[in-house]
């Protein structure tokens, strides 16, 4: 699993971005821009009094444009003899695959930088469109949050875009859950949460969403949940199945925590975990870890 990005802080102040910054959001190596700036007089940066290059909104959305056409194969040579017209025109025309998804994730970073909701809800419903929910979170809007930074590990600053944008995607997510027309099956009750520390809820809304699409019936208990909390949930309603998303670093003490709780539930109440977290584990007494959400669907299809 990657590790996820986040904007320094002088990006989340002045809405400028550090080299590191424009690499991070891009996929280029800084290394290489900096080649780019020699050979082709591309973009080049503002200074601060230190020397160190910094880029505005507009230069980091037409790297971004740039970004998506040499990842597309176009030489660089093609595209810094381009006017930025044709540059922008050449974005939009004939991707296809992992180059339309790029395209995507690039005009949503440009949305979030500049606040632009109509805009990114445009792009959104046309991403919708043409490959539909799963493909949509999954192929488009999980690069996105990688790159812009918004799954950042819980305590460090997060910019506004990175707000604003996941505020956004949270309420798709929510909408969406809440128009699968599914039959819900009564015996089959999933109790989901995020444990303490453990703020963003977008994976976790994800995994309610395939669940209920399933047909399971999923009670959330949200984000920063003590488990004690937990445990007396579980013990008032029973449910066939406690599940929890790890974002962060889990320690031994914490996994012994959730091995107590599922002996203290008893075998009616199967224990599933998942996450960056626990992707590395592969067994643990008494509990499920599920790796992938694909995995997460064949577990529900056959439960």
């Amino acid at each position: 699993m990657k590790t996820y990005i986040c904007l320094t802080k002088e990006a989340a102040k002045l809405n400028t971005f550090t080299i590191k910054d424009i690499e991070n959001l891009t996929g280029i190596k800084a290394h290489t821009l900096r080649i780019w700036e020699q050979r082709y007089n591309l973009l080049l940066p503002r200074r601060k009094e230190t020397n160190h290059r910094i880029y505005d909104n507009d230069a980091l959305k037409a790297l971004l444009r740039v970004a998506q056409l040499y990842h597309s194969g176009m030489k660089i040579s093609r595209i810094a003899a381009m006017t930025p017209e044709e540059i922008r025109n050449a974005t939009l025309e004939h991707l296809e695959g992992e180059h339309l998804y790029t395209s995507y994730v690039s005009q949503l970073i440009e949305c979030s930088i500049e606040f632009d909701q109509p805009r990114f809800e445009r792009i959104f419903h046309s991403i919708l469109l043409h490959m539909g929910f799963e493909k949509c979170i999954t192929k488009v809007i999980y690069p996105f949050l990688h790159r812009i930074g918004l799954l950042w590990v819980t305590g460090n600053v997060i910019p506004s875009q990175e707000h604003f944008a996941s505020t956004i995607i949270r309420s798709k997510l929510i909408v969406a859950t809440d128009g699968l027309n599914v039959s819900i099956a009564s015996d089959d009750h999933y109790l989901t949460f995020l444990p303490e520390g453990e703020l963003h809820e977008i994976p976790l809304l994800y995994v309610n969403y395939l669940l209920k699409k399933n047909g399971k019936q999923v009670t959330n208990l949200g984000p920063d949940v003590p488990l004690d909390d937990v445990t007396c949930f579980a013990r008032y309603k029973k449910p066939s199945h406690v599940l929890t998303y790890m974002m962060t670093h889990v320690s031994k003490p914490d996994m012994h925590a959730y091995i107590s709780l599922v002996k203290e539930l008893g075998q009616q109440t199967k224990m599933l975990v998942m996450g960056p977290a626990v992707g590395h584990l592969a067994h643990v007494e008494g509990i499920t870890v599920i790796k992938t959400a694909a995995e997460l669907e064949a577990y529900a299809a056959i439960q």
